[in-house]
């Protein structure tokens, strides 16, 4: 069947007035056969699926808008876009941007216009970044006038990568990976389905395989269910008849050794904090080994990264500024460019701030004023340095003008920023912070003269 002809999920429902869906060929893999029928069966995604979040809102109050779904692979935008059509009772149309021209796609509108006094047609476009600009612009008539409505699904974010004219008619929803427990229930699901999943075989799943799925397929479903059914279809039955998959099994199935790490106790912290103390001292080696561990074990990229923009501050602050710089630039490319290629932002961020010179006094600082803070040392602000100060010649204090630096040799002058004087910020000689050492004691000396307008 060409991308031109029509792919309607609803015949049998015209012609028995019911709600069944069609027969499951035992003949598809298990990821299609599981596909979600319903919103019930959708699992994760509950931002936007949740009682009273607003994609459900819309889809059970029928008042169905053009769509575009933003995401990461295997986190349900094909089926989401299936479930919604078969809600709404609309016919479903689907194309992709790797397979369609502007010929298929106008033969595609056209043809739903003859449904458009019904509940009219969902036009579901996979990959709708690739389409170029003309492409896109040729859907802008039909989804204006209603022949179709439009769901868009897509890997890159959308406000980049699709026409503002199309994101300017649309509601953009930005889809999560699968929860590691959403996996895991998917997983479950198969196994005790009867009709489209494994529930007709004896099979035992340990938990630990289970997990290891989970754990690697990084929020993928399909990725999940395909690992199952390869695990269950090459494992032969035991005398008994029953096909048992184990942790070992599992692995052998997927190619990956499963990494000794609990997300959730030890093995999480231990292998984190390892992770940060290596970066502190300064050993890059050490810590892309960690890096490495937490990637193959399927530790959320966005979790190191943000760890490592603390240490930059935490640890280097302004021995080298540019290292929150690079681990700012490592989270935004794990978030725009996603996993695996991810992993070599995160390893290039990893080396530099493993390298760079070390100091904690930024960090020092604060937290030796927050003491001060919270220990009662709270300072009112000195009459000079209010935003509106009052003039009051005569009376102590009142009468003295703020300096604006500017107006002074090197654009500095001896004034009262405290009302008592204390030095929480100690730059250290590491790095370009020595050279803020020095900044800071040219500063004082020219404070010291008492500063000659410039």
């Amino acid at each position: 069947m060409s991308d031109g002809d029509e792919i309607d999920f609803f015949a049998q429902e015209e012609t028995d007035g019911g709600d069944a869906p069609a027969p499951v060929s035992l003949s598809q893999p298990l990821a299609a056969r599981m596909r979600p029928r319903a919103l019930e069966e959708v699992v994760g995604q509950d931002h936007i699926l949740g009682p009273g979040k607003l994609l459900r809102r819309v889809i059970e109050a029928d008042r169905l808008t053009n769509l575009i779904f933003y995401g990461p692979p295997g986190c349900g935008k094909t089926t989401l876009a299936e479930v919604i059509a078969r809600v709404t009772k609309r016919r479903f149309e689907r194309t992709s941007g790797v397979l369609s021209n502007v010929a298929t796609l106008r033969s595609i509108c056209e043809y739903a216009k003859r449904f458009r006094t019904g509940p009219g047609t969902v036009l579901f476009v996979d990959e709708i970044h690739r389409f170029s600009k003309s492409q896109q612009d040729v859907l802008l008539p039909y989804v204006e006038n209603g022949t179709v409505t439009l769901i868009g699904a897509t890997t890159h974010n959308p406000n980049i990568f699709v026409n503002s004219p199309l994101t300017s008619r649309s509601l953009v929803f930005e889809l999560h990976p699968l929860a590691r427990e959403a996996i895991v229930a998917l997983i479950d699901r198969a196994l005790s389905d009867r009709e489209r999943g494994l529930g007709e075989m004896a099979i035992t799943v340990d938990d630990a395989a289970k997990a290891f799925v989970a754990d690697i397929c990084d929020g993928d479903a399909r990725r999940a269910l395909t690992a199952l059914e390869v695990a269950v279809r090459s494992t032969p039955p035991d005398a008994s008849g029953r096909i048992h998959v184990t942790a070992s099994v599992m692995e052998d199935c997927v190619q990956r050794k499963m990494v000794l790490y609990d997300k959730d106790e030890d093995g999480h912290y231990d292998t984190i904090s390892a992770f940060i103390k290596s970066v502190r001292g300064s050993d890059p080696d050490a810590a892309v080994y960690w890096l490495a561990k937490m990637l193959e074990a399927g530790e959320d990229p966005r979790f190191i990264a943000r760890r490592l923009i603390i240490l930059a501050s935490e640890d280097i602050g302004n021995a080298d500024p540019r290292g929150l710089t690079v681990a700012v630039a490592a989270m935004q490319a794990v978030e725009f460019i996603g996993m695996p290629e991810g992993r070599i932002s995160l390893a290039q961020a990893t080396t530099y701030l493993a390298t760079a010179p070390k100091s904690n006094a930024a960090y020092l600082a604060v937290d030796e004023a927050l003491a001060d803070v919270r220990s009662g040392r709270v300072l009112a602000v000195p009459e000079h340095l209010k935003n509106i100060h009052v003039r009051a010649i005569g009376v102590e204090g009142l009468d003295v003008g703020y300096k604006y630096p500017h107006d002074f040799d090197g654009h500095t002058v001896q004034q009262a920023y405290l009302p008592e004087t204390k030095q929480y910020y100690r730059p250290t000689s590491q790095g370009y912070e020595d050279t803020i050492a020095k900044r800071m004691a040219h500063i004082r000396a020219l404070q010291a003269k008492g500063g000659n307008r410039g």
